[in-house]
């Protein structure tokens, strides 16, 4: 088995309908941006009503359409926040729980330590979480975290951190699922090393035109110039 083995994004999600919710970090090949990509799919009614909004830089699920809304609770949450340094990127309302801890003084994964996986038996979908920090002299170092249930019970939470360097033209990517199943079977491993393409256009139609045609809802690609700071974004939503 090849450890270093570095993917295309079609690759790792080829044939699987279902890897659920997705993050993916990293460097563009030239090293000059710092690459955040995030995706969401849905099997239910309930979950497929959803769209990607930005507002004042942050990124919302928002439902399609309010009159078929049902329950919230899990699926309408801040996915995207920028605080100071620190670009925050997570599946849940726990972007926000990670925000106010680094406000207070926390680090990444100690803000997380109040958080759990997700209350929705018997899937119990994990939280997966990743985090930014851009430094000095146009660099960055990148975190991710997933905390899943450690049985089929959820009588307890595994919480695993991951810390990376940033490698020109490398990528993480970790989602909350394996594949499609019931109940759903809970992503396990490191998170999978993916290419990440010097363009935007190009990672993000990537992105887009692997996930399920079924199941995928919206996307969200962002690329931050490490030397002047300013963003490029794409954004893809199934419903229009």
């Amino acid at each position: 088995m090849d450890v270093y083995r570095v993917q295309n994004f079609s690759e790792a999600v080829k044939g699987n309908t279902y890897p659920g919710r997705g993050i993916i970090v990293g460097e563009t090949p030239d090293a000059g941006k710092a690459v955040a990509a995030y995706f969401i799919m849905g099997r239910s009614e309930n979950s497929r009503n959803r769209v990607f909004s930005v507002r004042d830089g942050a990124v919302f699920t928002e439902p399609f359409d309010i009159s078929k809304l049902e329950d919230p609770s899990l699926i309408i949450y801040a996915a995207v926040r920028q605080k100071d340094n620190h670009l925050v990127v997570t599946n849940g309302n726990q972007t926000d729980t990670v925000v106010e801890g680094l406000m207070s003084g926390k680090d990444f994964y100690k803000s997380l330590e109040e958080r759990t996986f997700e209350p929705d038996a018997p899937n119990f979908t994990p939280r997966i979480s990743a985090e930014i920090e851009f430094g000095d002299n146009a660099g960055f170092a990148y975190r991710m975290s997933i905390l899943k249930s450690a049985d089929a019970e959820g009588s307890a939470c595994n919480r695993f951190g991951y810390e990376y360097s940033p490698i020109p033209g490398l990528g993480h990517f970790i989602h909350t699922y394996e594949c499609d199943g019931s109940p759903l079977p809970t992503f396990s491993g490191e998170p999978q090393r993916i290419a990440i393409p010097e363009s935007i256009d190009e990672f993000a139609e990537e992105i887009w035109n692997a996930l399920d045609e079924d199941n995928k809802i919206s996307l969200y690609v962002r690329y931050t110039d490490l030397a002047t700071g300013e963003t490029e974004t794409r954004l893809f939503n199934k419903h229009n």
